[in-house]
C-alpha cells in the first residue's frame, strides 16, 4: 500500500459518477469504488429536470440523453378519490423528461477512461493516516487516499464517518415500477399524478415504449416493507382498482414485468442535521443521497445529485490547478475549496428535504381538512412548487 490515490469517490450512483466525470474533464484523474460487480441503475427511471439538465450538459452528456427520452409537455394532477382533475398545466417552458437510469449511468461512466471505476469494492470502515485516509473494504484490503469523496448512498459510510446521523423514516413507503409495451404504450408525454387518501401514484412515458410508474403511501407503523415482486404488485394492484384511477394506469401495471419492480422504505436527512452536521471534514465530505437523502414527491434526489457533482468538481478543480506548490499548501487549498462546496449546497439542500417532505405529506393526507387544501386550495402552488425546484442552475464546471 506504498501508493496513494489523489481522490478516491465511495460509490458509483449518479453523485459519484458526476464528480468523476467532472474532475475528468478538467484533467483530474479519480478512482471510483463501486460495492456492487457492476453499474448500479436502482430505482429504473427518474424524472430530470431543468436544474439537472443543465448539469448534465456541463458533464458532456445532455444531448445523447435527449435523443433517447420524450421531452414531456403537461403536468395532470388528479383525484384518487372522486377522479376529477384537480389541476392541468403546461411545462412547455421546462425541460422534462422521465429518464432511464441505466441509460444515465452508462452514459456518465462512458466519459471516463477505462480502469477509473473499480468494482466490488465495498467501504466498510475509514480512519486517518496523517494528512491521507485510510479505507478499510470488505474483502479485507485498504486503500490510501489524499481527498475522499462519500458517494456510498443512504447507508453512506463516509458520512457516519463524519459524524453524521442514520436518515429519518419518513413514515412512508414506495414502489416504483417499470413498464415496456413493445407496441407502443400510446400515452400522451404528460406527468400524470393521483392524489388518494393516504396514497399518491403517478405514470411518466420515457419514450413511445417504455414506461416509469411509483406508487408511495403512508404506513401504518411498520417501518420495513414488502420485498417480494409479486406481493408488491397484487398490493399495488388492490389499492389503485380499489380508487378512481384510470384503466390505462391499472394495465400498465398489470404488464409490468416482476423483476422491474422494486420497493422502499423512504427516508430522509433530518433537517437539523442537515444544517448542523458536518458535510466535510478536512479531505473529507459527501455528495448525494450521502449528504441529502429525502423522500421523493419534488422529483429532485437524482437532480441534486448530478449539481453536486458539477458544483464539487469545480471547487476542487480550482483547489488543485491553482495556487502554491507543496503538499501542505495543496492540502490547505483542498479544504477550504470543500468547505465553499459545503456552504454553496447546504441551504439548497436543506429547502429541497423540507419541501419535499412537507409536499408528500400534504399530497397523501387522509384528512379531510388537507384533502380540501390539496384538492381546491393549493393545487397549482403545489405543482408550481415543482416546477421552481427544477430552476435552479448550477453552473459550469
Amino acid at each position: 500500500m506504498d501508493h496513494t490515490e489523489e481522490i478516491i469517490i465511495v460509490g458509483a450512483g449518479l453523485a459519484g459518477l458526476a464528480v468523476a466525470v467532472g474532475l475528468h474533464r478538467k484533467g483530474i484523474r479519480s478512482l471510483v469504488l463501486e460495492s456492487s460487480d457492476t453499474l448500479r441503475a436502482a430505482g429504473f427511471a427518474l424524472t430530470v429536470w431543468n436544474n439537472a439538465w443543465r448539469a448534465l450538459d456541463a458533464l458532456g452528456v445532455g444531448d445523447s440523453l435527449r435523443r433517447h427520452h420524450l421531452r414531456l409537455q403537461t403536468a395532470v394532477v388528479s383525484s384518487a378519490s372522486s377522479a376529477s382533475l384537480v389541476t392541468k398545466l403546461p411545462v412547455k417552458k421546462h425541460e422534462v423528461r422521465c429518464v432511464r437510469r441505466n441509460l444515465l449511468v452508462e452514459a456518465l461512466a462512458g466519459q471516463l477512461p477505462h480502469g477509473t471505476i473499480r468494482y466490488s469494492s465495498k467501504v466498510v470502515a475509514m480512519e486517518d493516516s496523517g494528512e491521507s485516509k485510510l479505507l478499510h473494504l470488505a474483502d479485507g484490503s485498504t486503500l490510501k487516499a489524499k481527498v475522499v469523496i462519500g458517494c456510498d448512498g443512504i447507508n453512506s459510510a463516509v458520512s457516519k464517518w463524519l459524524g453524521l446521523k442514520p436518515p429519518t423514516f419518513s413514515g412512508r413507503h414506495a414502489v416504483r415500477g417499470f413498464t415496456v409495451l413493445p407496441d407502443g404504450h400510446g400515452m400522451k408525454p404528460e406527468l400524470k399524478h393521483y392524489n388518494g387518501e393516504g396514497f399518491r401514484a403517478g405514470v411518466l412515458p420515457c419514450d413511445e415504449k417504455s414506461l416509469y410508474w411509483f406508487f408511495t403511501w403512508a404506513s401504518n407503523g411498520e417501518k420495513e416493507t414488502i420485498q417480494d415482486g409479486l406481493m408488491l404488485k397484487e398490493f399495488v394492484l388492490g389499492k389503485v382498482k380499489a380508487s378512481e384511477i384510470p384503466g390505462q394506469v391499472v394495465e400498465i401495471i398489470e404488464k409490468c414485468e416482476l423483476s422491474s419492480v422494486a420497493s422502499a422504505s423512504l427516508r430522509y436527512r433530518s433537517p437539523l442535521n442537515l444544517l448542523s452536521g458536518n458535510m466535510c471534514k478536512g479531505n473529507t465530505c459527501v455528495t448525494g443521497d450521502a449528504f441529502h437523502p429525502m423522500t421523493p414527491d419534488l422529483g429532485q434526489g437524482g437532480c441534486l445529485a448530478l449539481e453536486d457533482g458539477v458544483v464539487l468538481a469545480r471547487c476542487l478543480a480550482e483547489a488543485l490547478c491553482g495556487g502554491g506548490n507543496g503538499e501542505e499548501e495543496q492540502n490547505r487549498r483542498v479544504e477550504v475549496a470543500l468547505k465553499e462546496y459545503e456552504k454553496a449546497r447546504k441551504w439548497r439542500a436543506f429547502t429541497l428535504v423540507v419541501g419535499s417532505f412537507a409536499f408528500g405529506f400534504v399530497q397523501e393526507s387522509g384528512n379531510w381538512f388537507l384533502r380540501l387544501v390539496r384538492e381546491r386550495l393549493l393545487p397549482g402552488f403545489l405543482v408550481d412548487r415543482l416546477f421552481i425546484a427544477g430552476s435552479f442552475d448550477c453552473g459550469e464546471l
